[in-house]
């Protein structure tokens, strides 16, 4: 069994909870968080998104889920966990606000042999994305960012059609509102992230190109990225604009982006020409899932979507790396 603390019970870190619960690999061994401990449990049992859990969990002074006893602990400082004294072999690092090497490195002191980042860690840290260079992954490597839900289906697509020949690209995420909006409008920093989230199409930036350029170097200063937040609680769209070096067919883009699903990029890359919705891929497990109905090409101009459940998909990518990691602890 790999044991795993999990570090943060936003969004990401209580379905982690929830689909780690019971996994026959992997025992959850300790979870810490600010919230009153009542008030966890709570939001683990009833989920607006996916519903009730399909198991038992109550508060006593520890979190009891599945009939294991959880030991809950409300530290602000990582250095103060008792990852030493519960044995941790990976924390999951899901409060996004330790992704630089000296914060992320709090959990090491503090006792855990690894750390998994929710999202994108700062450039000290190794941006490794399973299904594209998981397999730079070493011995010695004690943190890994596994990127972010975006940068994990755009990643996907781009890395299959790069073999045809890529000469720039353009991402529009299409993407269901966050905890980083406002239910009514208010003041915020970035003055359309204060807006009402369920009431407007909210374009927001995002720093998805950056990434992608650390993962394709050759493509550096060609790529752009933007994000609209939409009134929906779950699920995301990509819509890629690329400029391919050569005259391309919609058959030809379909027909590699399907056999990727069937092979190489099986588990990771969904390929489907059914007419779906952004629902009907709630729960699904992909990073990316292209709708080939909507492909389209004009010249060397492709249009490809991909739908992706933003939360659904991206944790099952962070299992598939506690999986893979076991191999060096």
């Amino acid at each position: 069994m790999i044991r795993v603390a999990i570090n943060g019970m936003g969004r990401i870190g209580r379905l982690l909870f929830r689909r780690l619960v019971a996994h026959p690999d992997i025992e959850i061994v300790g979870v810490n968080d600010l919230m009153n401990g009542a008030n966890l449990a709570y939001l683990l049992k009833y989920d607006s998104v996916y519903g009730p859990a399909p198991f038992t969990i109550e508060w006593t002074t520890e979190i009891v889920a599945n009939g294991a006893h959880i030991p809950y602990t409300q530290l602000a400082d990582p250095r103060a966990l008792p990852w030493a004294a519960l044995g941790v072999d990976i924390v999951l690092e899901c409060t996004g606000a330790f992704t630089s090497p000296d914060k992320a490195g709090f959990h090491l002191q503090a006792g855990a042999k690894r750390v998994l980042l929710s999202t994108t860690g700062t450039a000290g840290i190794p941006l490794l994305i399973y299904g594209y260079n998981h397999h730079l992954l070493t011995a010695d490597t004690p943190v890994v960012s596994p990127g972010g839900c975006m940068t994990n289906c755009a990643t996907t697509v781009l890395s299959v059609l790069g073999g045809i020949g890529i000469d720039s690209v353009q991402v529009h995420v299409i993407h269901s509102y966050s905890s980083r909006q406002e239910l009514v409008d208010g003041p915020h920093a970035e003055f359309r992230r204060g807006r009402a989230a369920a009431e407007s199409i909210i374009p927001v930036p995002v720093d998805l190109a950056l990434s992608l350029e650390r993962l394709f170097p050759h493509l550096s200063n060609r790529i752009a990225t933007v994000t609209t937040r939409v009134p929906v609680a779950n699920g995301a769209l990509a819509d890629f604009s690329f400029v391919m070096k050569d005259e391309v067919s919609v058959d030809e883009i379909n027909a590699r982006l399907r056999q990727a699903a069937a092979t190489t990029h099986r588990g990771i890359l969904s390929y489907t020409e059914d007419a779906i919705v952004s629902l009907d891929i709630k729960g699904d497990p992909h990073a990316a899932i292209v709708d080939g109905s909507l492909t389209s090409v004009v010249g060397k101009q492709v249009k490809v979507f991909s739908f992706f459940d933003n939360e659904y998909g991206y944790t099952t990518r962070m299992i598939d790396w506690i999986l893979y990691w076991k191999q060096f602890l």
